[in-house]
């Protein structure tokens, strides 16, 4: 396993034992508060959880190397682990909305004052978890953690939201006791914002989707820079796990025989993959310039 799927895993390991002691503080404390809010809280961080083990899956899945079975290895279980969290982010938001609507129609008891005090904890141990599992995410441009770390984030903000609404009803009296509730509503609207946000990308490259054009510049660079490639007819790239593989046709003098030819492609192909790390492996296709 590479330094790449250590630290995301490490980072999934984290959150994990974070999430899981995080859940059941808020849960109990929300119940013995009367909180709905932090409740509701309480069950975001639950998914938090499974989601932080899917991650980890996900990132031991796609570590391992190509096979009989998977000629082009396990990388998309990077993706489809994104994928299945921000699923999961979603679910949790309809149904953090669902029992948030249910509870404003139904009156309740203003929540307890040291509530707050447990949510402040929770905000900035949430917001330092996200920060440090987001820096991961982009430093190894892994979708899975990325997706994690947001789950982290929309913790923050869940817990963000039941702030404001527990503050309002203790400042407002028994007339703004559903301000909790309300505050459960739009922090579910936030999270599936997210949601939507992360599954995106995620489904893309599930679908082989082309990476950002400047990637394709710097592959075709490297491969012009060779002597002997006249020019470089198509380019074509799709994600897998930590990098990209490339199809590349390449175009080179009629002249040059078979052997010359190959050796050629050779050249190129190491080229490529040593000026643009994020390239896994590059299939040379060389055809005639004319």
């Amino acid at each position: 396993m590479s330094e790449r799927e250590l630290r995301g895993i490490r980072s999934a390991q984290a959150g994990l034992l974070i999430n899981a002691v995080l859940a059941v503080v808020k849960v109990i404390t929300g119940v013995l508060g009367n909180s709905y809010a932090l409740i509701a809280d309480g069950v975001e961080s639950t998914t938090d959880i499974f989601s932080s083990l899917i991650v980890w899956r996900g990132l031991q899945v796609a570590s391992k190397s190509p096979d009989d079975e998977y000629h082009f290895g396990y990388g998309k279980a990077e993706a489809l682990s994104a994928a299945v969290v921000s699923l999961m982010l979603m679910a949790a938001a309809v149904g953090i909305a669902i029992q948030a609507i249910r509870a404003i129609r139904i009156p309740s008891h203003l929540p307890a004052p040291y509530t707050l005090v447990v949510l402040v904890l929770v905000m900035v141990i949430k917001e330092i978890l996200f920060r440090r599992v987001a820096a991961v995410g982009a430093e190894i441009d892994s979708p899975a953690v990325t997706a994690d770390a947001q789950h982290h984030r929309a913790d923050a903000i869940t817990s963000m939201a039941a702030f404001f609404g527990i503050a309002i009803a203790l400042i407002g009296g028994e007339k703004y006791a559903s301000a909790d509730d309300y505050a459960a509503l739009i922090a579910a609207c936030i999270i599936m914002y997210g949601g939507v946000k992360l599954l995106r990308p995620a489904i893309g490259d599930l679908m082989d989707r082309a990476p950002d054009p400047g990637l394709i510049r710097r592959v075709c660079d490297a491969a012009m820079s060779i002597d002997g490639v006249c020019a470089v007819e198509k380019t074509l790239a799709r994600r897998t796990g930590a990098g990209y593989r490339i199809v590349m046709h390449v175009q080179a003098d009629p002249a040059l025989s078979l052997r010359d030819a190959h050796f050629l492609g050779g050249r190129v192909r190491r080229k490529i993959t040593a000026d643009v790390p994020q390239i896994l492996d590059v299939v040379i296709h060389m055809e005639p310039f004319e």
